[in-house]
C-alpha cells in the first residue's frame, strides 16, 4: 500500500455470491471494503461515527428497504456520501446529484472505472 490510505467502500448486496465478487474486485483494486447484506446492516455501519466511509455501493433491489430508500437514509446520516447504485435496469433509473449508477452485469473494468471516476 502507498502512503495514501485506501478509500473505504461500503458494499450493500443481499446476494452473497454477487457481493463476494464485487468485494474481491474492489479489494484487488486496493480499496478497503465493508460488507453489508442489506439495508439494516448498512445503516448500522453508516450510523457509526468512528467508521470512515468514502463511497456506498448498493444494489437497488434489496429486500425490505430498497437501495433508493437506503440512499435517502444514508444521506441523512452522511450528507456528502457518494452513492453508487448497481442495477439491472440502470438506463431507467433517475438518480439525485452526487449519486451514480452502474448497470448489472458489469465488467471488472467498468466497475474500476466507475469507482475511480467517483472517488477521483
Amino acid at each position: 500500500m502507498s502512503a495514501v490510505s485506501a478509500s473505504i467502500i461500503l458494499v450493500v448486496e443481499d446476494d452473497a455470491i454477487v457481493r463476494m465478487l464485487i468485494v474481491d474486485v474492489l479489494e484487488e483494486l486496493e480499496y478497503k471494503v465493508i460488507e453489508a447484506d442489506g439495508s439494516e446492516q448498512a445503516l448500522a455501519f453508516l450510523d457509526d461515527r468512528q467508521l470512515h466511509i468514502d463511497l456506498m455501493m448498493t444494489d437497488v433491489g434489496l429486500p425490505g428497504m430498497d437501495g433508493r430508500e437506503l440512499a435517502t437514509r444514508a444521506r441523512t446520516l452522511r450528507p456528502l456520501l457518494p452513492i453508487l447504485f448497481a442495477s439491472g435496469y440502470a438506463e431507467s433509473i433517475e438518480v439525485p446529484a452526487g449519486m451514480h449508477v452502474i448497470g448489472k452485469p458489469f465488467s471488472i473494468d467498468q466497475l474500476r472505472d466507475k469507482v475511480k471516476g467517483i472517488l477521483g
